[in-house]
């Protein structure tokens, strides 16, 4: 019997303060709250969010963490954007909300910018390159250059190293180690 596959479809963490994370969330990154409520038979209130009119949510914000909780068990929740330029206008509206990046980095495959929720969870956003380089693997880059600099400097980067393909070679090659059609 062939196993079946079983897609990431969402994930949920716990908050200490449901509507300042709420308001970040939708406001900054721009996710709808789908719906919010407390737990049948509960007292836990949860907040479902959304980017996908084909997916009720994928985040979910669970009250209930304790605030004198230090570290996150979450390495970090990614966003991913469709194109450079929306990666230059989210990182314009981080620094109008006064949100300070902790890394911005070419990972060769993706361009990253990492900062902190308010809750200090680690959040990325992403855009994709159309290049694979193995991981992991990070170089600074300047995103307030122009777009056409960035993506010739990263293809510089990518090239020069081993293990360089396109994403469409990579994906040919993940689709065959997956046993999936490409």
């Amino acid at each position: 019997m062939e196993q079946p596959v079983a897609a990431l479809s969402h994930f949920g963490i716990f908050v200490t303060k449901l509507d300042r994370m709420v308001d970040f969330y939708t406001r900054v990154l721009g996710l709808v709250v789908m719906d919010r409520g407390v737990q049948p038979g509960g007292t836990t209130e949860l907040a479902f969010l959304s980017h996908d009119p084909d997916q009720h949510h994928q985040l979910v914000l669970v009250a209930g963490r304790p605030a004198e909780a230090r570290d996150s068990v979450v390495n970090q929740i990614s966003f991913k954007l469709p194109a450079l330029e929306d990666l230059k206008t989210m990182y314009g509206r981080l620094q109008a909300e006064g949100i300070k990046p902790s890394r911005i980095v070419t990972h060769g495959n993706a361009w990253s910018i990492y900062f902190p929720d308010p809750e200090g969870n680690r959040c990325e956003l992403f855009v994709d390159t159309p290049w694979h380089t193995p991981q992991p693997f990070a170089e600074p880059f300047d995103i307030e250059a122009p777009v056409a600099k960035i993506v010739a400097e990263t293809e510089a980067i990518c090239r020069n190293r081993p293990g360089f393909s396109s994403r469409t070679e990579w994906r040919r090659v993940a689709s065959e180690k997956m046993g999936v059609a490409g």
